[in-house]
């Protein structure tokens, strides 16, 4: 069964990455705007024809990402593992050993046409000379991840 908070806050994270507010949201599924109100405030819970209309206008939403947060989002953002590495990732206390910051040009290739892709460019090219020791990313389901480039 599906966990509604959990949903709606993945559901934020859409809204969040399309630059998308509720109405444009519901507008372009196809669904009325108080239905994704509805969800949003927790009134309602999703209906099977309103997650298909989700990944279906949006294909970067894997389907089992939106339903109980397991994979990733957007679809192309997996990192592949790398042995190799010392850096370490943390999610719900799992340590896994992924290489960011080989891999890091690779991900702003593949993300070229997104919006927020200048801004990440813009701050790494104004980047002053000092060494980056690590960098936390914190996610809203309580889940962080912490990368070294040693």
């Amino acid at each position: 069964m599906v966990n509604t908070d959990d949903f709606i806050k993945r559901l934020e994270i859409i809204l969040d990455y399309y630059n998308l507010n509720a109405s444009s949201f519901a507008d372009k599924i196809g669904v009325q705007r108080s239905s994704m109100s509805h969800l949003l405030s927790g009134r309602n819970k999703p209906s099977l024809d309103f997650i298909l209309k989700i990944i279906e206008i949006f294909p970067d939403v894997d389907l089992y990402w939106i339903l109980n947060g397991k994979g990733f989002f957007p679809k192309n953002s997996e990192i592949s593992p790398d042995p190799n590495s010392n850096s370490t990732a943390s999610k719900a206390g799992t340590p896994s050993s992924i290489d960011l910051f080989s891999q890091i040009s690779t991900l702003l290739e593949s993300n070229l046409d997104h919006p927020k892709t200048n801004q990440i460019k813009a701050s790494i090219e104004n980047e002053n000379t000092d060494e980056i020791e690590k960098i936390v990313f914190f996610y809203k389901n309580g889940t962080f991840k912490i990368y070294s480039p040693n």
